[in-house]
């Protein structure tokens, strides 16, 4: 019975944790990592074909984002997650698919100009659609026998439409451990989505760390706070643009946009038109309505009840195709425009960058946390030009934030989740915080609860028997570039990971009998010569 943190371990984003116990494998998560790499992630430690099962604590990509590139590997058991989480993971892993594949054209066509090696996407759309098969619907509160060895339970953690913490109960011979993970624990007092809930026991406990160095600020009116960013960008004649998650953030910015005009809070400014330029917030948004009953909180509901929708309004429109997004800023009417990506890596947030951030009339307001190296970091902390599909801009436009809206738990709020333990746990593993964070996060831990707390390096395997470390990782910063093409291909990857699962299928044969495994031999054999000559 072990634990090995691979993900996510003194870094904020590509959660995942490797779990054995008898001979059963599984994943908690299975994110991408998001901005530079402070340390080097060790590489899973059995081929993806053993893994029998993952748990996904929520749909954001830096949780669930590599689920396809382990089925590209071979992977083929069962991904457990909310109802309300697989819904969205059909359609952001699709997205991050079409993501992979439309930027590797786009660096082909510029490396086939420049005599440079092809670019490969780290997975396919049929890679996508193929994991995608292998999820299985979860209700929270509901304890579910996954095997022998596994039970496991979800609720609410409070951070995203169908976001959970994860309970999980391990038995290996008359050894019987429960583990707990918390995945992004939620503030609280947010819109559209419950209040985070509470695990009474458990013998380990993985807790996030994002905000775990400090305190939100005591909780605002954000719909007058965004009004009064509206009324001086409007008043110059200049448009807001807001990057925002496509899932989560950008729901609740309509919710709170719907509030501001049905409150009459810009009188004489109030009849603007809000763009949400994203395809996969389009679809995220429906989804959220179609999860009232489980995921909404009362206020939400009751707007519901009264015929309202609490994230529709007049004048909201909606950009689903590549030239309706065009459109928009070419209508010179002062607007608002919320677009993905959040964090301006990628999506088409970067067209609005570039046709709004030269024009000091208008302002490029961030409502959610910015990775560092990340070009929503660097806005945010002072950049006076960035670099935009080639070109040079100059930041005219008002940076702004709004650091109050925040789908992560301050400090105070995690230590009164892990608070909540009815008796202390045998450890506690700190993750998913900067790397000084996880550190001062665990001290913070013990010193307030008196628990046994650590801050796992990826590569640190634990114990779950004796709650010792048994391996560790590199400790090590490790500054490692990322390599600008991927030239490695793609295709040939594939054929070594089918070659993996077929060794894979073939350990599982054993015992059976005779005259199927001589037959099974020959078929394998058949292909051999087929492709030997």
């Amino acid at each position: 019975m072990k634990i090995t943190f691979l993900g996510a371990a003194h870094e904020v984003t590509g959660s995942c944790h490797f779990v054995e116990v008898g001979e059963k494998k599984f994943l908690v998560d299975c994110g991408m990592e998001q901005g530079p790499d402070i340390y080097k992630n060790q590489e899973l430690p059995v081929q993806a074909a053993a893994i029998d099962y993952v748990f996904v604590t929520h749909a954001h990509i830096d949780h669930s984002g590599l689920l396809p590139l382990l089925y590209s590997h071979g992977f083929r058991g069962q991904v457990f997650a909310t109802e309300a989480t697989c819904e969205l993971c059909n359609i952001m892993l699709k997205d991050s698919a079409h993501i992979q594949t439309f930027e590797a054209e786009w660096k082909n066509r510029k490396a086939k100009r420049a005599g440079k090696p092809e670019v490969t996407p780290l997975y396919t759309m049929e890679d996508a659609q193929g994991v995608l098969e292998h999820f299985v619907p979860m209700r929270y509160h509901d304890k579910h026998k996954i095997c022998d060895e596994i039970e496991v339970r979800f609720i609410d953690a409070g951070h995203l439409l169908g976001s959970a913490s994860i309970e999980i109960w391990l038995t290996e011979g008359d050894e019987h451990r429960k583990m707990v993970f918390s995945g992004d624990v939620g503030q609280g007092n947010k819109p559209l989505i419950k209040e985070p809930e509470f695990v009474e026991d458990a013998n380990y406990v993985v807790i996030e760390s994002t905000y775990g160095d400090r305190e939100h600020n005591a909780p605002m009116d954000f719909a007058k706070a965004l009004a009064d960013v509206m009324r001086q960008t409007f008043q110059s004649g200049g448009n807001l643009v807001i990057p925002a998650f496509s899932v989560g953030r950008t729901q609740e910015m309509l919710y709170f946009i719907r509030r501001i005009k049905e409150e009459h809070l810009l009188d004489g400014v109030d009849n603007f038109d809000v763009y949400m330029d994203s395809p996969l917030a389009v679809e995220a948004t429906a989804i959220f309505h179609e999860n009232v009953s489980e995921c909404f909180d009362e206020e939400a509901k009751r707007l519901i009840a009264e015929g309202k929708n609490p994230i529709r309004f007049p004048g909201l429109k909606m950009a689903v195709s590549s030239d309706e997004s065009k459109m928009i800023n070419f209508d010179m009417k002062p607007k608002v425009i919320i677009s993905a990506s959040g964090m301006c890596e990628a999506g088409r947030i970067r067209h609005h960058l570039k046709h709004n951030l030269w024009r000091p009339e208008c302002t490029i307001l961030f409502v959610g946390y910015q990775v560092p190296g990340t070009l929503g970091h660097s806005l945010l902390n002072g950049a006076k030009e960035v670099k935009l599909f080639g070109e040079t801009v100059n930041v005219e436009a008002r940076i702004e934030n709004l650091p109050g809206i925040s789908g992560h738990a301050d400090r105070t709020k995690l230590l009164e989740w892990i608070g909540a333990l009815k008796t202390p746990p045998e450890k506690v593993f700190v993750v998913h915080g900067d790397d000084a964070v996880c550190d001062k996060f665990a001290r913070d831990v013990r010193d307030t609860h008196g628990y046994n707390a650590i801050a796992p390096y990826s590569g640190d395997e634990y114990d779950l028997l004796t709650g010792e470390c048994i391996r560790q990782g590199e400790h090590q910063a490790i500054q490692k570039k990322k390599p600008s093409a991927k030239v490695v291909s793609n295709v040939f990857a594939r054929l070594v990971a089918a070659g993996e699962r077929l060794m894979h299928v073939i350990q599982g044969c054993e015992g059976m009998a005779n005259k199927d495994l001589a037959k099974f031999a020959d078929q394998i054999n058949a292909l051999c010569d087929k492709w030997s000559k």
